[in-house]
Protein backbone atom coordinates (compact mmCIF):
# COMPACT_ATOMS: atom_id res chain seq x y z
CA UNK A 1 0.00 0.00 0.00
CA UNK A 2 1.25 3.10 -0.83
CA UNK A 3 0.36 6.26 1.46
CA UNK A 4 0.70 9.91 0.51
CA UNK A 5 1.58 11.88 4.17
CA UNK A 6 1.44 15.77 4.34
CA UNK A 7 2.77 17.47 7.56
CA UNK A 8 1.86 20.93 7.84
CA UNK A 9 2.02 23.75 10.08
CA UNK A 10 -1.11 26.12 9.68
CA UNK A 11 -0.20 28.67 12.51
CA UNK A 12 -2.12 30.12 15.06
CA UNK A 13 -4.70 26.94 14.81
CA UNK A 14 -5.48 27.98 11.16
CA UNK A 15 -8.92 30.29 12.61
CA UNK A 16 -10.30 32.14 9.71
CA UNK A 17 -7.98 30.25 7.33
CA UNK A 18 -9.93 27.44 6.98
CA UNK A 19 -11.37 27.27 3.39
CA UNK A 20 -7.71 28.07 1.83
CA UNK A 21 -5.84 25.71 4.05
CA UNK A 22 -8.52 23.12 3.03
CA UNK A 23 -7.35 24.21 -0.92
CA UNK A 24 -4.41 23.86 -0.47
CA UNK A 25 -4.29 20.22 1.51
CA UNK A 26 -6.99 18.83 -1.31
CA UNK A 27 -4.83 19.77 -3.89
CA UNK A 28 -2.30 16.98 -2.35
CA UNK A 29 -4.79 14.29 -2.31
CA UNK A 30 -3.20 13.03 1.38
CA UNK A 31 -3.99 9.74 3.20
CA UNK A 32 -2.82 11.16 6.09
CA UNK A 33 -2.34 14.80 7.10
CA UNK A 34 -0.20 15.53 10.46
CA UNK A 35 -0.36 19.35 11.75
CA UNK A 36 1.82 21.69 14.04
CA UNK A 37 0.29 24.65 15.51
CA UNK A 38 -3.05 23.15 15.58
CA UNK A 39 -4.69 24.12 18.65
CA UNK A 40 -8.16 24.65 18.00
CA UNK A 41 -9.77 21.25 17.43
CA UNK A 42 -12.85 22.73 15.79
CA UNK A 43 -10.59 24.11 12.74
CA UNK A 44 -9.28 20.06 12.28
CA UNK A 45 -12.68 19.01 12.64
CA UNK A 46 -13.74 21.46 9.20
CA UNK A 47 -10.46 20.61 7.18
CA UNK A 48 -11.63 17.29 7.51
CA UNK A 49 -15.32 17.96 6.59
CA UNK A 50 -14.47 19.98 3.51
CA UNK A 51 -11.77 17.58 2.45
CA UNK A 52 -13.16 14.35 3.07
CA UNK A 53 -11.15 12.65 5.61
CA UNK A 54 -13.06 10.38 7.69
CA UNK A 55 -10.78 10.28 11.11
CA UNK A 56 -9.40 13.02 12.50
CA UNK A 57 -7.69 14.06 15.92
CA UNK A 58 -7.00 16.93 17.78
CA UNK A 59 -7.29 18.42 21.61
CA UNK A 60 -7.24 22.39 22.56
CA UNK A 61 -4.03 23.98 23.06
CA UNK A 62 -1.44 21.62 21.85
CA UNK A 63 0.33 21.82 18.51
CA UNK A 64 0.20 18.20 16.87
CA UNK A 65 -2.90 17.00 15.38
CA UNK A 66 -3.82 15.04 12.49
CA UNK A 67 -6.61 13.92 10.05
CA UNK A 68 -6.88 11.05 7.88
CA UNK A 69 -8.83 8.63 4.84
CA UNK A 70 -7.42 5.21 7.28
CA UNK A 71 -8.68 4.19 10.23
CA UNK A 72 -6.52 4.19 13.01
CA UNK A 73 -5.51 1.42 15.49
CA UNK A 74 -4.06 4.03 17.74
CA UNK A 75 -3.34 7.68 18.52
CA UNK A 76 -2.26 8.89 21.74
CA UNK A 77 0.24 12.25 22.27
CA UNK A 78 3.29 11.90 24.31
CA UNK A 79 5.00 14.67 26.11
CA UNK A 80 8.74 13.59 27.07
CA UNK A 81 10.27 15.68 29.79
CA UNK A 82 11.67 19.02 28.60
CA UNK A 83 9.73 19.28 25.42
CA UNK A 84 7.70 22.23 24.37
CA UNK A 85 4.43 20.79 22.67
CA UNK A 86 3.59 17.26 22.97
CA UNK A 87 4.48 14.49 20.19
CA UNK A 88 1.30 12.75 18.18
CA UNK A 89 2.09 8.70 17.83
CA UNK A 90 -0.30 7.59 14.97
CA UNK A 91 -0.74 3.35 14.26
CA UNK A 92 -3.11 3.22 10.85
CA UNK A 93 -4.98 -0.10 11.12
CA UNK A 94 -3.91 -3.40 9.67
CA UNK A 95 0.07 -2.32 9.57
CA UNK A 96 2.65 -1.95 11.33
CA UNK A 97 3.85 1.53 10.51
CA UNK A 98 3.62 3.84 12.65
CA UNK A 99 4.16 7.61 11.99
CA UNK A 100 5.40 10.52 14.72
CA UNK A 101 4.46 13.84 13.98
CA UNK A 102 6.24 17.01 16.38
CA UNK A 103 6.96 20.37 16.89
CA UNK A 104 10.18 21.05 18.12
CA UNK A 105 10.75 24.62 20.25
CA UNK A 106 11.45 27.96 18.06
CA UNK A 107 13.60 30.33 17.66
CA UNK A 108 17.28 30.59 16.34
CA UNK A 109 19.96 30.93 18.76
CA UNK A 110 22.47 27.95 20.24
CA UNK A 111 20.44 28.00 23.72
CA UNK A 112 17.38 26.66 22.11
CA UNK A 113 19.50 24.59 19.64
CA UNK A 114 20.51 22.73 22.82
CA UNK A 115 16.39 22.56 24.10
CA UNK A 116 15.81 20.98 20.67
CA UNK A 117 18.54 18.16 20.90
CA UNK A 118 17.17 17.43 24.62
CA UNK A 119 13.57 17.41 23.00
CA UNK A 120 14.50 14.99 19.86
CA UNK A 121 16.87 13.13 22.38
CA UNK A 122 13.61 12.52 24.25
CA UNK A 123 11.51 11.30 21.56
CA UNK A 124 13.87 9.03 19.98
CA UNK A 125 13.94 7.45 23.56
CA UNK A 126 10.12 7.29 24.12
CA UNK A 127 9.84 5.50 20.67
CA UNK A 128 12.78 3.18 21.04
CA UNK A 129 10.65 0.27 20.49
CA UNK A 130 9.62 0.86 17.24
CA UNK A 131 13.23 1.75 16.27
CA UNK A 132 13.61 -1.95 14.26
CA UNK A 133 10.26 -1.52 12.30
CA UNK A 134 9.24 0.51 9.51
CA UNK A 135 7.88 4.05 10.91
CA UNK A 136 8.87 7.65 10.00
CA UNK A 137 9.01 10.77 12.28
CA UNK A 138 7.55 14.06 10.40
CA UNK A 139 6.76 17.88 11.60
CA UNK A 140 8.44 21.56 12.56
CA UNK A 141 11.91 20.96 13.79
CA UNK A 142 11.82 24.90 13.99
CA UNK A 143 15.90 23.91 12.85
CA UNK A 144 18.54 24.00 9.89
CA UNK A 145 19.88 20.51 8.56
CA UNK A 146 24.07 20.45 8.89
CA UNK A 147 25.82 22.31 5.86
CA UNK A 148 22.73 25.02 5.39
CA UNK A 149 23.02 28.45 6.25
CA UNK A 150 20.78 31.07 7.93
CA UNK A 151 20.76 34.56 6.47
CA UNK A 152 20.33 36.69 10.03
CA UNK A 153 19.27 39.73 7.91
CA UNK A 154 16.13 37.79 6.68
CA UNK A 155 15.08 37.46 10.33
CA UNK A 156 12.76 39.99 11.57
CA UNK A 157 14.58 42.48 13.57
CA UNK A 158 13.40 41.37 17.24
CA UNK A 159 15.15 37.99 16.90
CA UNK A 160 18.47 38.76 15.23
CA UNK A 161 20.24 39.88 18.15
CA UNK A 162 19.87 36.05 19.59
CA UNK A 163 22.18 35.33 16.64
CA UNK A 164 24.47 37.81 17.85
CA UNK A 165 24.44 36.43 21.23
CA UNK A 166 25.30 33.26 19.79
CA UNK A 167 28.36 35.04 18.41
CA UNK A 168 26.89 35.35 15.07
CA UNK A 169 26.93 31.74 14.20
CA UNK A 170 24.58 28.87 15.25
CA UNK A 171 25.72 25.16 16.03
CA UNK A 172 22.99 23.27 14.11
CA UNK A 173 23.04 20.01 16.30
CA UNK A 174 19.30 18.59 16.30
CA UNK A 175 19.26 17.19 12.69
CA UNK A 176 22.94 15.78 12.95
CA UNK A 177 21.42 13.98 16.24
CA UNK A 178 18.77 12.30 13.64
CA UNK A 179 21.30 11.31 11.23
CA UNK A 180 23.73 9.38 14.29
CA UNK A 181 20.31 8.02 15.15
CA UNK A 182 20.33 6.18 11.66
CA UNK A 183 17.78 8.14 10.41
CA UNK A 184 17.81 9.26 7.07
CA UNK A 185 16.66 13.01 5.80
CA UNK A 186 13.46 12.27 3.17
CA UNK A 187 13.78 15.62 0.84
CA UNK A 188 17.58 15.52 1.12
CA UNK A 189 18.29 12.33 0.26
CA UNK A 190 15.66 12.46 -2.85
CA UNK A 191 16.91 16.01 -3.96
CA UNK A 192 20.75 16.62 -2.84
CA UNK A 193 20.83 20.12 -5.19
CA UNK A 194 17.40 21.74 -4.20
CA UNK A 195 16.93 23.95 -1.35
CA UNK A 196 13.80 22.77 -0.27
CA UNK A 197 12.71 26.36 1.58
CA UNK A 198 9.42 25.94 3.61
CA UNK A 199 9.85 28.92 5.71
CA UNK A 200 8.43 31.75 5.31
CA UNK A 201 6.22 31.17 2.41
CA UNK A 202 6.43 35.19 1.42
CA UNK A 203 9.98 34.88 1.24
CA UNK A 204 11.36 31.51 1.48
CA UNK A 205 14.78 31.15 2.92
CA UNK A 206 15.23 28.21 5.34
CA UNK A 207 14.35 24.36 5.24
CA UNK A 208 12.07 23.97 8.83
CA UNK A 209 10.06 20.83 8.10
CA UNK A 210 10.82 17.67 7.58
CA UNK A 211 10.19 13.75 6.78
CA UNK A 212 12.81 11.33 8.85
CA UNK A 213 12.51 7.51 8.27
CA UNK A 214 14.79 4.58 9.38
CA UNK A 215 17.94 3.98 6.85
CA UNK A 216 17.27 0.67 6.17
CA UNK A 217 13.17 1.44 4.89
CA UNK A 218 14.85 4.25 2.62
CA UNK A 219 13.74 2.30 -0.20
CA UNK A 220 10.19 2.44 0.32
CA UNK A 221 10.44 6.13 0.29
CA UNK A 222 8.89 7.13 -3.46
CA UNK A 223 8.94 10.81 -3.08
CA UNK A 224 8.83 13.42 -0.77
CA UNK A 225 8.87 17.51 -1.72
CA UNK A 226 7.56 21.44 -0.61
CA UNK A 227 4.53 21.90 -1.64
CA UNK A 228 4.69 25.74 -2.94
CA UNK A 229 2.09 26.60 -5.41
CA UNK A 230 1.58 30.17 -5.59
CA UNK A 231 -1.95 30.02 -7.14
CA UNK A 232 -2.99 28.62 -3.89
CA UNK A 233 -2.44 31.88 -2.13
CA UNK A 234 -0.42 30.39 1.24
CA UNK A 235 -2.75 30.55 4.12
CA UNK A 236 0.02 29.78 6.33
CA UNK A 237 3.51 31.28 6.75
CA UNK A 238 5.05 27.34 6.21
CA UNK A 239 4.97 25.52 2.85
CA UNK A 240 3.39 21.66 3.53
CA UNK A 241 5.52 18.64 2.82
CA UNK A 242 4.12 15.72 1.21
CA UNK A 243 6.06 12.28 0.75
CA UNK A 244 5.01 8.65 -0.65
CA UNK A 245 5.78 5.61 1.03
CA UNK A 246 5.16 1.97 0.98
CA UNK A 247 3.41 0.63 3.55
CA UNK A 248 3.69 -2.74 3.10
Amino acid sequence: MRLRLLTYNIRYGGVGREQRLAAVIASCSPDLVVFQEATHPAVIEALAAATGMRNWGARPGRSTAFMSRLDMAHHEWHRPAGSRHHFLELAPAGTEFRVFALHLRAIHSNWTERRRVAEVRGLLRGIERYQHGFHVLAGDFNTLAPGEALDATKLPMRLRPLVWLSGGRIRWETIQVMLDGGYVDGFRSLHPDQAGYTFPTWSPHVRLDYFFLPKGFIARLRACGVVADGTLGQPSDHFPLLAEVDVA
